[in-house]
């Protein structure tokens, strides 16, 4: 009677085994022809062939891509490279994180882009496409679901939060405020000298000029995800440097805890700070209240907390002076065309200005109800003799010239 039942039992494992199996071979037939159908959707470039699917948001899909010719005129370009595309009549998001990383060149902690290229889809639609540094290493996120909740050595997570810090300090020095860290956006990309992964700021979609002109009526929103939101841009609408060092915060707490800053059951609690578990060494913990002052005024700086000395000694591979490396020379647009597609609407005529305005950004399905933005007052402390704002995000004026049309 035993062996019957136990037969039988085996036979009931085999065919659930051989279901299961099936099931997944039908997942990843569908999948691929997935794949092939969004490749053929988007079409190639003149350089590149589009690989697989790589990511898919609101703003469009990541692929990758691969030169046809790798030494041919376009050797200057990596081997495999991200290209981020839409169709030019739902572009514009993605149109204008080209500006954006364009005005961020020169440091080598924000990813960098190699150009843009309209290509033709399989039903004769028009996309547009973003030529970007493929991060092989994946993203902070997948790196901290690794650690199985564990969290990451603090010597890793003082090598992240440095780099994270430098590409921060270059986007606020340039009058730009990120509006959406968190581990997703963080890039690790692979070095060639040592092997290692270097983390990169990317997903500049939603950045928005720091400090508008008060004189401005544009309508103000919330950017981003709300789990990463600073207090004042929960109660007040205030988006500006401090509520990128808020998030920033977040990330070295997840790197550390290998969770969320917040019960992945609850919102992020407004009047609380992140809990900061006891486990981390006493600089750690003192790093992260720096960045978690409840006010913005009393929050650190990218400046200040690069001189913490929680990151002493830490130090990046061929290591620059401040924020800067040398610059690889003006890369040529991949399809030879000089001028910034734009598309067919209202907001995007507006995008020939001179700078962005908060109404001419968009966003995710995520952001919540608009709010109206109040001043945030900063202390000053003593910096080689001279009274420096905490907070002070210095803004340079920046022009360039966008070809209406195609």
């Amino acid at each position: 009677m035993d062996s019957v039942l136990k037969k039988g039992n085996e036979k009931k494992r085999s065919l659930i085994s051989s279901e299961s199996w099936v099931v997944n071979d039908e997942r990843k037939r569908r999948k691929q022809e997935h794949e092939v159908l969004e490749q053929s959707k988007y079409g190639d470039g003149m350089a590149w062939f589009r690989g697989c699917l790589i990511g898919k948001g609101c703003f469009g899909s990541v692929f990758l891509a691969n030169l046809k010719k790798p030494k041919s005129r376009y050797s200057s370009y990596p081997s495999i490279m991200a290209v981020k595309s839409a169709e030019v009549s739902v572009s514009s998001s993605i149109q204008k994180e080209r500006e954006v990383l364009n005005n961020l060149r020169g440091c080598r902690n924000v990813i960098r882009c190699f150009g843009e290229e309209i290509t033709t889809g399989e039903n004769g639609q028009m996309v547009y496409n973003l030529l970007l540094e493929y991060g092989s290493g994946g993203t902070l996120a997948d790196l901290i679901k690794k650690s199985g909740g564990n969290g990451l050595p603090e010597s890793d997570v003082k090598r992240h939060t440095r780099s994270i810090l430098h590409g921060l300090r270059h986007i606020h020095h340039n009058g730009y405020v990120h509006c959406d860290l968190k581990p997703e956006n963080i890039l690790l990309i692979g070095s060639s000298s040592n092997g290692d992964f270097t983390a990169k700021i990317g997903d500049l979609g939603l950045a928005k000029r720091a400090k508008q002109s008060k004189k401005s009526k544009v309508v103000r929103y919330q950017r981003g995800t709300p789990i990463y939101f600073s207090p004042e841009l929960q109660t007040d609408g205030v988006q500006e440097a401090p509520s990128d060092i808020w998030a920033f915060g977040c990330i070295v707490l997840e790197m550390f805890t290998g969770k969320p800053p917040w019960n992945s059951k609850m919102e992020n609690n407004n009047d609380e700070s992140p809990s900061i578990p006891s486990s981390i060494s006493s600089e750690g913990r003192s790093f992260l209240k720096s960045c978690f002052s409840r006010k913005a005024c009393f929050r650190w700086t990218a400046e200040m907390l690069l001189a913490h000395p929680f990151l002493e000694g830490i130090g990046d591979d061929n290591e620059e002076d401040d924020d800067t490396v040398e610059e690889l020379g003006e890369v040529l647009d991949i399809n030879a065309i000089c001028s910034s597609v734009i598309s067919e609407n209202d907001d995007d005529d507006e995008m020939s200005m001179l700078s962005f305005s908060d109404g001419l950004s968009y966003f995710s399905e995520d952001e919540l109800h608009c709010c109206s933005e109040e001043d945030v007052s900063c202390f000053s402390v003593e910096e080689n003799g001279t009274t420096v704002p905490l907070n002070e995000v210095h803004q340079y004026p920046i022009t360039f010239s966008i070809s209406s049309g195609v």
